[in-house]
């Protein structure tokens, strides 16, 4: 599936940041005072029945707002990369023509990428590669696949953490089919989107001290735990067609829940796991974003983070309202 290149969308806004860092709030501030629909960003978004593990916007929020992309999908399907772009461009298009302004907002920066810098013609999965691929796991253990895909692919070995199974695979798959590293497909693209440079305003909410989202990333997960996290995770293996091999499955919080209850380890350790997997989520998103030199950075930490957010978003329409065509 070819991507709708940047220059081909009209103006949209882009928040995006890592978890934690008050997207959410930012989002509904600037809805609060512009005309905008805002579109997800968020891989976890789009799964009905995970809510609390997600911390989904809630009814009210849901309400005071047009949202797009959340709960789309059954837990049980997977939702690609790919799949989004089509999905956001034609949102995009039909918002912009209502005269609303599109407003992006999550923490899934290869939706971000992708939709910016447009998809690569990468081969298709082959399944042969991909079985040799999960017997060497089996053996070996998905860490040291990651450290076969740093001695091979180093730029995308170091976005990834060392049991992200699913992202492990494919570099290493695409690697074993054509010979290149995944970076270099992504690389190519780049320098494509660079020539081309997206309508977008892309705002970035990133803490100046760290410590401030470590102790944010702790209360969300309290209060999940607090909120009927547990229940939930239940109620989605009571189930019996889901399993920790899906990507729905895989996202933060739900992982650790997950094999807690399968006794991998006790449930006394959730708390701490999860909050340490949330931190490296964190991590690798901040990654991510340091590679978009186009964005403008808010510090979240700061007291008038969301004054500062609205104001550029204003700023920007000031100049260009609703977009150049």
């Amino acid at each position: 599936m070819q991507a709708a290149t940047p220059s081909a969308l009209p103006f949209h806004i882009a928040l995006a940041g890592p978890t934690a860092a008050g997207k959410t709030a930012a989002a509904l501030e600037i809805a609060r005072h512009l005309d905008v629909e805002i579109i997800s960003v968020d891989s976890a978004l789009v799964y009905r029945g995970m809510d609390v593990g997600t911390a989904k916007p809630d009814a009210a929020e849901l309400a005071a707002v047009p949202h797009h992309l959340i709960d789309i999908r059954d837990p049980l399907q997977a939702y690609s990369a790919a799949e989004f772009v089509r999905d956001a461009s034609a949102l995009i298009h039909a918002i912009h023509a209502r005269g609303k302004v599109p407003l992006l907002a999550g923490g899934t920066m290869l939706y971000f990428k992708a939709l910016a810098e447009g998809l690569d013609d990468m081969p298709p999965a082959d399944a042969a590669v991909r079985e040799a691929l999960s017997q060497e796991a089996a053996e070996q253990g998905w860490p040291a696949l990651h450290a076969l895909l740093a001695v091979v692919d180093p730029v995308t070995a170091q976005r990834l953490a060392p049991a992200d199974s699913q992202r492990i695979q494919r570099a290493l798959e695409v690697y074993r089919i054509t010979g290149l590293p995944l970076s270099h497909f992504h690389a190519a693209r780049a320098q494509d989107a660079a020539r081309a440079a997206p309508k977008r305003l892309l705002l970035s909410l990133e803490p100046a001290d760290r410590a401030w989202l470590h102790a944010r990333i702790a209360q969300r997960f309290d209060a999940m735990l607090a909120g009927r996290f547990l229940d939930e995770v239940q109620a989605l293996r009571a189930r019996g067609d889901l399993h920790m091999d899906l990507p729905s499955m895989r996202c933060v919080g739900y992982r650790q829940a997950w094999e807690a209850l399968d006794g991998l380890w006790p449930m006394a350790e959730l708390r701490d796991r999860g909050i340490y997997a949330t931190r490296q989520l964190a991590k690798r998103q901040i990654t991510w974003l340091r590679s978009m030199p186009q964005r403008q950075v808010v510090a979240c930490d700061s007291a008038d983070a969301v004054a500062q957010v609205l104001h550029r978003v204003q700023a920007a329409l000031a100049q260009s309202p609703c977009g150049p065509a």
